[in-house]
């Protein structure tokens, strides 16, 4: 690409993934390693439950590393394995090497803000805040990829898998956006968009096109033919670009009941507003995207 940033003016970014739960994890964790205006301060690889794998955090962090590998990036950003599983109540955080990374960087000495992009569960992020409370007094910004729709909430991956550890982020000081399962699955793309503009850059492309169609053929959830699926984790990196990629509006934060249900003025006045997304750019997102993996291949990085 043509252009760059100095130092001092790219957004400080740490991103904490399930990156082996679904296929789009993947694309969103390119997406934030080849944006220029992007500083990333490291990975975290996350849980996503036990139901899929007894071994879901390393096999994120396996993930994450064949995607490093394949960005011919190998070396370029440090890996903090996260949490191993969910937080047992919301008293008792999960301490990980990803959580001392959340506290070591929201408690640097920059003048710039954190944004901590998360494509999964809050585990690590609740657990950072258990363990050092003083980065709720911190400057920094919380994505979140998770939770039902608004204003009832209901069932929703992310948020099954640490419930716990959403409510202890949800009752903090924390800024926090939210992107919710309504949102986050307004970004389709189809098998043929993605064979046009993703699978022939490279043997990256091409993985990141088999994975995503080699995941619907085995999903039983799916039994009718599937040639589409939403990259529902990359507005978190849109919204980092470009905070009014879509149409938000500040929201009391709510409590959220163990059947995922958010509760209103449970606490009147007690929680703080967040700002949760209520629709999405989704051309913004995919150009974008295809862009900037073209240029990294044809430049070969």
């Amino acid at each position: 690409m043509s252009y760059d940033f100095t130092a001092d003016s790219k957004h400080r970014v740490i991103v904490n993934t399930d990156a082996k739960n679904e296929a789009d994890d993947q694309f969103a964790i390119v997406h934030a390693l080849l944006t220029p205006a992007f500083e990333i301060h490291g990975i975290i690889p996350a849980h996503f439950g036990d139901a899929k794998s007894a071994t879901s955090m390393q096999d994120s962090h396996d993930e994450t590393m064949l995607l490093l590998e394949l960005l011919n990036m190998p070396d370029s950003v440090q890996v903090c394995d996260g949490a191993a599983h969910a937080m047992p109540d919301k008293q008792s955080p999960v301490p990980s090497d990803g959580a001392r990374l959340i506290i070591e960087e929201a408690m640097r000495d920059d003048p710039r803000p954190l944004n901590i992009l998360f494509y999964g569960p809050l585990t690590d992020m609740a657990s950072a805040l258990l363990i050092e409370p003083e980065i709720e007094n911190r400057d920094l910004n919380v994505i979140w990829i998770g939770g039902g729709p608004w204003p009832d909430g209901g069932d929703e991956y992310n948020l099954s898998n640490d419930i716990h550890s959403a409510n202890v982020v949800f009752e903090s000081q924390l800024p926090l956006s939210q992107i919710p399962s309504s949102v986050y699955r307004r970004v389709p793309v189809s098998y043929a968009e993605l064979y046009e503009k993703v699978y022939s850059h490279g043997p990256l492309g091409k993985y990141l096109v088999d994975q995503l169609v080699e995941f619907n053929l085995g999903n039983p959830n799916r039994p009718m033919a599937m040639e589409f699926r939403s990259l529902g984790d990359s507005p978190a990196v849109a919204v980092t670009i470009y905070p009014d990629c879509g149409v938000w509006s500040w929201q009391s934060a709510p409590e959220i009941e163990p059947d995922m249900t958010y509760v209103h003025n449970k606490y009147k006045g007690r929680n703080r507003p967040i700002r949760v997304y209520e629709d999405i750019d989704s051309r913004f997102i995919l150009e974008d995207f295809f862009a900037k993996l073209k240029a990294h291949v044809s430049s070969g990085s």
